[in-house]
Order: structure tokens, then sequence, then C-alpha cells
């Protein structure tokens, strides 16, 4: 079985930010990422604290989503130098991986 080196990349943003749209341009259009996967949680918090969840009293959701992709390292280091203008600080995990190919 051969192996490649990667970086993975977990961002964590909510809805009500209005990020993910743009975001998800940039991955695709501009960093040309292989893909990326999007995850809406039911429910969620972060360092202010605030819950962020749905229930069916709420109108408008604002819950918590979690943007995953990964690359090579470099490729990597590179996008995060550039998407780190559009996420807030705190909101981004990476940790070296191995991709089966």
């Amino acid at each position: 079985m051969n192996t490649l080196d990667v970086m993975f990349v977990r961002i964590y943003l909510t809805e009500g930010e209005g990020i993910l749209q743009n975001l998800l341009e940039c991955l695709h259009d501009e960093e040309k990422v292989h893909g990326v996967t999007v995850f809406r949680g039911i429910s969620g918090f972060g360092k202010s604290g605030k819950m962020h969840s749905s229930s069916l009293l709420d109108l408008s959701l604002d819950l918590p989503l979690v943007v995953e992709f990964f690359d090579t390292p470099q490729k990597v280091d590179d996008i995060l130098g550039h998407i780190s203008r559009k996420i807030p600080p705190g909101h981004v995990v990476s940790w070296p991986a191995t991709l089966m190919v």
C-alpha cells in the first residue's frame, strides 16, 4: 500500500457568521483543493460560551459548521496563510495525517 503525507485541516464556524460561502469559493476557485466537506452540527458552543442549537421554536438557524479538507503540507501552509484573513483566530485546527493511495 502506498501512502502520502498530508495535512488535515478543520475549521469551526457558525452559520450566522456568513463566512462559509466565501470560504468554499476560495478553497474551490482560488486554492484548487481537491475536496472539502462541510458538516452541520446539531448543537455546540465555542469560546464565547453561547450555545448554538436548533429547536422547533427557532426560526433562524445559527448552527455550528465544521469545514474539513486535506492536502500536501506545503499547500496547506499556503492556504492557511491566505484564509487566515477570512477566519477568526482560534477557529482552525490542523494536524499531520497519512493518505492511503
